[in-house]
Parts: structure tokens; C-alpha cells; sequence
């Protein structure tokens, strides 16, 4: 094989991003080496970011490649691998730009905690568009073994100390299960590695109905649960989001768990389509309890980080609802609420890391009578809280109703049900930290507001910190409201995945391919008409053909 057709088959310029995030890392590693901790944290921040944002770029410019398959095979670069790794990239900028302050004032290296967050998004793009069980693995592995040492990373902390050990121990048996469960894949294929032959592979042995292959599917189901934080599979949540340093927590709710998501849906379209009722009714049991129990324990938490740990146990339920569904608008909706999330989860944790910073807590009961003292910490944290519960017009509530409606036109009525009735659970202690910061009286302030130094935005890491903020906020608020290029974004990502396509024109469900249609039909005449008044449409490329 010569040079030329070597290049050919390799089609490297797909990695383009992923090599823009590892140049970055590298450039931040030899800057720390050379000009020390002390210089090198005040502009290696700035040189990560600017290396995330390059990546998004050249994203961008992949969005219609002819030709997405890589590395003979290890990689496809299909758009809704582009849709994951620019919401893990972003997530992970933004991750940045709120840790610089929370970094410095814990006294640990700066450089070194990017160059670890520079290796989790690498796993996690990757993980994205992996397209092979070896790469599957390497990928996922890169990513968690990065994520526990960023739990892990304020070493004085023994409750960080404390949720890096529950984080390796849980992770590393899940790891197993999933290897396993990967194993059998291979073995019942044949020897095949590759997602997309596997399926052929066990069919032309006439092994579609296997014991083994289901439980190679439980397994795998094992491994993205504990991933994306699904009961049974989320017992690490809780500790680790209360005793992790905030930034990772934030990097972890929505940069991990979109990885997770977008292996869900590469591994098990593609790899298990012999089993897809198998896989459909497990996920469901998973989505039922997930929305559950997320949001009726985060009713009693006093934490805010702990509550956020429950309640994105319960977003994981409701994202999981468009996966089950197996429709065109399902997936759409899936990734426009991953896009969403983005904004209102990272505009949170913001907040909560500003706070924790002036007061040394993270009590809701110490948030009393803040719009007294910081009225625009206020504002951002209720924007993001209220999105997260669904809200109208904000960010959540346009994607909770895509998700929803697709559902119920699926006719995935009892999940939509219990979506609806536990979202207005979620309302509630999503208010009721609104009600704590915003209707106390002046004299039923906490001591933590009562003791509320003045802001100081002129501090080492706090500008960013700020930008973050007022990015997050604006995000949040128009986001709902300016829907459209969000709309049609998660829609042509499914409309231009093969994978997808493919998967729904082999269906076993005539009633959903036929009304799969009529979804983004008439949640777009609905759309239409919440948003009128704000002079918001959706373009007719929300219609499938």
C-alpha cells in the first residue's frame, strides 16, 4: 500500500479539532515547564480557551464533509459526533473560565488542572465519534481516569480526597462491566471490532436471539448508565458533586454526560439493533427511575451542590426519553436539550462557585436575602434555576416541550406522564431556592449575605469569572426565546447522520416512522404559536421529509 492510499483511508483531516484540543494541551504543559507556576498562570487559562474555541471552529467547517469515516474505520465524523464534540468542547471552555479563581484561591497548580480538563474533553470528543469497540474503550478510559483525577484534585480537601476514591472505585468496576460486555460483542461477532458490522456479524451467525448478546447488552447499559448518572447506576452522583471542587462538578454534569449520551446512541443504534425492543424497555426502566428518584430526594437537600447532583440525575431521565423513542424528533430533541443544558447547568454552577467563593458555603439556607446584596448573582442563578425547571420563556422549558411532544406523538404516553408530573416536582425546589434568595426579609438574612463582603471584580481569575456569568445568563434567557438556529441545528445533526438514518429506516415500529413526521410538523405550529409575540418561528427545515 502506497503513501497516497494510505492517506485516503486514514482521513485524518477529520480529527482536525481533537489534534487543535491536544496541541493546546501540549502548548499549556511546556509553557508551565518553562516560565513556572506563577507566570504561567496568567495567560495559559486564556491560550486553553482559545484552543477549545479553535476547535468549535474547525467543527464548524466539518459540518457537510463528504467523506466522515477516519482511520480505517476507528472514527466517523458524521454531524451528530460534530454536535457532541462541540457541546463537550464549549462546556469545557467554559469550565475554564469559572475554575481560574476557584484554582488559584485553593492554592493548587493552575496549569495542571487544565492540562487534566484538556485530556477529559480529548476522551470525551473522541468518545463521541468513536466508531470501534478498541476506541470505544481508549476513549471512555481517557475521559474517566481524567475525571478522577479532577475530583481528586484539591489534595487538602479530604472530602475531595474523600469523592475521588467512591469516583475510581465505582468507576473502575463499571469500566469492567462495560469490558465485558464489549468482549462478548466481539466474540459473539466473530471477531468483529467495528459498531457498524458487528450487528451483520451476529445475524449471519444466526446468534440474534442469544442469551449472550443480551447480556452483552446489559452490560454495556451498565457501563452508560454509571456514565451518565442513571439509577441504579448513580450512586457516585451525590459525593462526588458535594465533595469535588465545583468547576469539575460542572465539567462532569454536562461535558461527561454528553459523552455518555453520545455513546449511548452510536453504541446501542448500531451495535444492538438485533435488540432493540431489549434495549428500549431497559432504558425506559432506567429513564422511569431516573426521573423518579432524582427529583423527589432533591426535595430534601440542604446542599446546593448535592441538590444539583439529584436534579441531573432527573434532566439524565428526562434526555433519555428521545432515546427510547427512536425517531427522528426523538434524537432531535435529545441533542437541542443537551444544547440547552449546556447554558443553564454551566450558569448554575457559575453562581454557586461566586458564592462559595465570598462566603465558604454552599448551604441554601445561607443563600437568604441575597438579592440584598448581590442582585445580579441573584438574577443569574434564579434565570438558570427557573430554566432548569421549565420555565417559559427560558432555555428549558422549549426543551422539555420538544421532548415531551415528541413523545406523546410517539405515543410514549406514560413516559411523558411522568415526565410532566416530576418536572413539576422539580419546580418546586428549583422556587423554593428563588424564594430563599429573593423574599427574605432584610432582618431574615443569613449570616453568610449578613457578612457579605463587597465585589471585587479587579481580583486574579474573577473577570472570567464574571464573563461567565453575564455569557450564561444571556444564553439562558435567549436561548428560549431565539430557538430557531438551536431547532434546526439538532434537527439537521439527525437528518444527516447516516447511522440515524439508517437505524430508522430499518425499523420495527411502522406507527413511529409514520408519525415521526407529523412531530416536528406540529411542534412547530405550536412553537409558532407560544412564540408569537416574540416574533419567533420555526424555518420549514424543522419539517421532515
Amino acid at each position: 500500500m502506497d503513501f497516497a492510499s494510505l492517506a485516503v483511508q486514514l482521513n485524518a483531516g477529520t480529527i482536525v479539532p481533537e489534534a487543535i484540543v491536544l496541541i493546546t494541551l501540549m502548548t499549556v504543559v511546556v509553557s508551565d515547564l518553562i516560565i513556572g507556576r506563577q507566570a504561567s498562570a496568567q495567560w495559559t487559562p486564556y491560550i486553553a480557551i482559545a484552543g477549545l474555541l479553535a476547535s468549535v471552529v474547525a467543527l464548524f467547517y466539518q459540518w457537510d464533509v463528504a467523506n466522515p469515516i477516519s482511520f480505517i474505520g476507528e472514527f466517523n465524523g458524521d454531524a451528530l459526533s460534530v454536535v457532541f464534540r462541540g457541546i463537550i468542547a464549549l462546556s469545557a471552555a467554559t469550565t475554564i473560565l469559572m475554575s481560574i479563581r476557584y484554582v488559584i484561591q485553593s492554592g493548587t497548580s493552575l496549569a495542571e488542572f487544565i492540562t487534566i480538563l484538556l485530556t477529559a474533553t480529548l476522551g470525551g470528543m473522541f468518545l463521541s465519534g468513536s466508531d470501534e469497540l478498541v476506541a470505544v474503550y481508549v476513549s471512555l478510559e481517557t475521559l474517566s481516569i481524567s475525571s478522577y483525577l479532577l475530583t481528586g484534585y484539591t489534595k487538602r480537601d479530604p472530602r475531595s480526597n474523600e469523592a475521588a476514591l467512591k469516583y475510581l472505585l465505582i468507576g473502575a468496576s463499571s469500566s469492567a462491566i462495560f469490558l465485558y460486555g464489549a468482549s462478548l460483542l466481539y466474540g459473539l461477532s466473530g471477531g468483529e471490532t467495528r459498531l457498524s458490522t458487528i450487528s451483520a456479524s451476529i445475524a449471519s451467525a444466526g446468534l440474534a436471539q442469544s442469551i449472550g448478546l443480551v447480556i452483552a447488552l446489559v452490560f454495556a447499559i451498565a457501563g452508560i448508565a454509571f456514565k451518565i448518572a442513571a439509577v441504579p447506576f448513580h450512586q457516585w452522583t451525590p459525593d462526588v458533586y458535594e465533595g469535588s471542587p465545583t468547576p469539575v462538578v460542572a465539567f462532569l454534569s454536562v461535558g461527561s454526560k454528553a459523552a455518555g449520551f453520545a455513546l449511548a446512541i452510536r453504541l446501542l443504534v448500531t451495535a444492538f439493533p438485533l435488540v432493540s425492543e431489549q434495549w428500549q424497555l431497559v432504558m425506559t426502566t432506567l429513564a422511569i427511575l431516573s426521573m423518579v428518584l432524582g427529583n423527589v430526594v432533591a426535595l430534601a437537600q440542604t446542599s446546593m451542590k448535592r441538590l444539583l447532583a439529584y436534579s441531573s440525575i432527573g434532566q439524565a431521565g428526562f434526555v433519555m426519553i428521545g432515546l427510547i423513542l427512536g425517531t427522528d424528533a426523538g434524537y432531535s430533541s435529545m441533542v437541542f436539550y443537551l444544547m440547552v443544558y449546556l447554558f443553564m447547568n454551566l450558569g448554575a454552577f457559575t453562581c454557586i462557585i461566586l458564592f462559595t467563593l465570598r462566603t465558604g458555603t454552599d448551604q441554601i439556607s445561607e443563600y437568604a436575602g441575597l438579592y440584598q446584596k448581590d442582585p445580579l448573582l441573584t438574577l443569574a442563578l434564579s434565570v438558570c434555576l427557573l430554566s432548569l425547571g421549565g420555565i417559559p420563556p427560558l432555555a428549558g422549558f422549549f426543551g422539555k416541550l420538544y421532548l415531551f411532544w415528541a413523545g406523546w406523538q410517539a405515543g410514549a404516553y406514560p413516559l411523558v406522564i411522568l415526565g410532566l408530573v416530576t418536572s413539576v416536582i422539580s419546580i418546586y425546589y428549583y422556587i423554593r431556592v428563588v424564594k430563599m434568595m429573593v423574599v427574605k426579609e432584610p432582618q431574615e438574612m443569613s449570616d453568610s449575605v449578613k457578612n457579605y463582603p463587597p465585589t471585587d471584580w479587579t481580583l486574579p481569575g474573577m473577570r472570567p469569572l464574571q464573563v461567565g456569568l453575564v455569557s450564561a445568563l444571556i444564553a439562558t434567557s435567549l436561548a428560549g426565546i431565539f430557538s430557531n438556529p438551536l431547532f434546526t441545528l439538532a434537527n439537521d445533526s439527525v437528518l444527516k447522520t447516516p447511522m440515524l438514518q439508517q437505524a430508522l429506516g430499518r425499523s420495527k415500529a411502522p406507527i413511529a416512522k409514520q408519525m415521526a413526521p407529523t412531530i416536528s410538523q406540529q411542534l412547530s405550529l405550536q412553537i409558532t404559536e407560544v412564540s408569537t409575540k416574540k416574533a419567533v418561528s420555526l424555518p420549514k427545515s424543522m419539517v421532515h421529509s
